[in-house]
């Protein structure tokens, strides 16, 4: 039972990045402090700020929607500075995956690792399903239409007619979002540099259509429409943030760039708190100029900051805003999509998956197959699944990484006292342990489906796990002194 629970010292995941130990491969340092902010902010930015916004105000908190996102804010900065000071002590590709591993041990690392594969994969195809969405009512607007049919999966559905002549029709195949899947896996295939800078462009694109739509909309904002400031009162508030805290959700794929980061150590808090700090400070002002143009009551649409423009008459602005979300919604498949193929790398690397995940490009030095393998999953999935589904799942499996991060923290404070951190969280442990709690409270709040969902998706991980990752655990073969398994090619 004990071996369940094996720890992997943080010496020998260093030494297992660096290729000093057998079968290592080694992952291209190329990334800068700002390119990791940039991926950040990529991640960060997209479905949250351009439709979750006005839906969290009509329903929860009412113009008091900027103190939600500041209580968000509060909750993954606490998680945040549990994974900057994680990041920076282990430079290592896959995330909180990595972390357990070296603090609560391989089974532990073994279900976030399996967590993570959800959160990402998840959050990549909600995320694609949305982009197809805005590019399909984009297009509309020029007057180019895609068949209904051909722009949602099978299980999104909708109805035609009334009562005895209503007829309810199924999508047959996502295309808009199984060509966008398509084209980002090439991208992050050919090169991370190159990802990295086109994510880079991107996030510069929609963080000036953000600024447009602050400079566009405050002449129009009316004091009148923030009375009642909190209608709802401070539940709604904790309500909201509970709601926008899907908008926070990605500044933890920074820390899976740990082994392409030219100066981990440095770079990678610099990239997780300012990411985190950049984007609270944009929400909070898009809120604030949304809830002024419009009623909060009138804010339970798709599109909120295109109708805050409309409403405002600055057609042409509602316009933009919908390439600003392309844009943005574009960059988050990008970077979760990035993040992914990162902790299948770091778990084949441990022999908990098969070793030839693990290839990497012997041009590009990318870990070219897992990269594939994700694509093809997220494309299937984006072309046929409901986005609600989807998000719930990404949000669940979000939280509880960032619950097992912050517990890693303090554990590893105790376990390993005297080791070196570069970067240490204030407050250790009443900061983490209030990050866990935050979070812990926030799944909470979940539907109990999406709990079904996830504990059906861990027992599945638990199977794989017994029938596979536990016989050919590297870390079990060190134990053991046996032989190294050779590599399959």
């Amino acid at each position: 039972m004990q071996n369940l629970f094996r720890r992997k010292s943080v010496d020998h995941v260093v030494a297992d990045a660096d290729g000093t130990e057998e079968g290592g491969q080694r992952l291209h340092r190329s990334l800068s402090a700002f390119d990791l902010t940039m991926l950040g902010i990529g991640a960060i930015i997209g479905a949250g700020i351009f439709a979750i916004t006005g839906t969290a105000a009509a329903k929860h908190a009412g113009p008091a929607i900027m103190l939600s996102f500041v209580v968000g804010a509060i909750g993954c900065a606490f998680a945040g500075l549990c994974y900057a000071e994680m990041a920076a002590m282990i430079p290592i590709a896959g995330s909180a995956y990595t972390y357990s591993y070296a603090t609560l041990g391989e089974l532990f690392a073994w279900i976030i690792g399996w967590d993570l594969i959800l959160e990402y994969a998840a959050g990549a195809i909600t995320v694609a399903i949305s982009w197809s969405g805005y590019l399909v009512e984009l297009l509309h607007g020029v007057g180019i239409h895609i068949p209904k049919e051909l722009a949602n999966g099978y299980f999104a559905t909708w109805t035609t007619g009334t009562g005895a002549e209503a007829v309810v029709h199924h999508g047959i195949v996502n295309v808009p979002a199984v060509l966008l899947v398509a084209a980002i896996t090439w991208m992050l295939v050919v090169g991370v540099k190159e990802s990295a800078r086109a994510t880079s462009l991107i996030v510069v694109v929609k963080v000036l259509v953000v600024l447009a739509f602050l400079a566009l909309g405050v002449s129009h904002v009316q004091p009148v429409n923030w009375t009642p400031f909190m209608p709802f009162g401070k539940w709604g508030v904790i309500q909201g943030a509970g709601v926008v805290f899907f908008a926070y959700i990605g500044f933890d794929a920074v820390t899976t760039m740990s082994e392409e980061s030219k100066n981990p150590k440095r770079d990678l808090p610099i990239g997780i708190l300012g990411s985190l700090a950049v984007c609270t400070v944009l929400y909070i002002a898009v809120a604030a100029v949304l809830t002024g143009i419009v009623p909060y009551t009138e804010l339970s649409h798709p599109a909120p900051v295109a109708l805050a423009l409309t409403r405002a008459g600055v057609e042409w602005g509602a316009k933009l805003v919908s390439v600003g979300a392309l844009a943005g919604l574009g960059s988050v498949v990008m970077v979760m999509m990035m993040g992914q193929p990162r902790v299948f790398f770091a778990m084949s690397r441990d022999g908990l998956l098969p070793a030839s995940i693990s290839k990497v490009h012997p041009k590009f030095r990318t870990p070219y197959r897992s990269t594939i393998l994700t694509g093809i999953f997220v494309a299937l999935c984006a072309s046929t699944m409901n986005v609600d589904q989807a998000g719930e799942l990404t949000s669940i499996g979000t939280l509880f990484a960032f619950v097992l991060v912050c517990l890693g923290v303090v554990a590893l404070r105790v376990i390993d006292p005297k080791r070196v951190r570069p970067f240490r969280a204030p407050g250790s442990p009443v900061i983490p342990v209030l990050g866990a709690l935050f979070c812990l409270l926030m799944m909470a709040g979940l539907p109990l489906h999406t709990w079904a969902r996830f504990i059906g998706w861990l027992v599945i991980g638990l199977v794989v796990y017994g029938s596979y990752g536990m016989k050919h655990s590297v870390l079990r073969r060190r134990d053991s002194q046996l032989p190294p398994a050779s590599s399959s090619k």
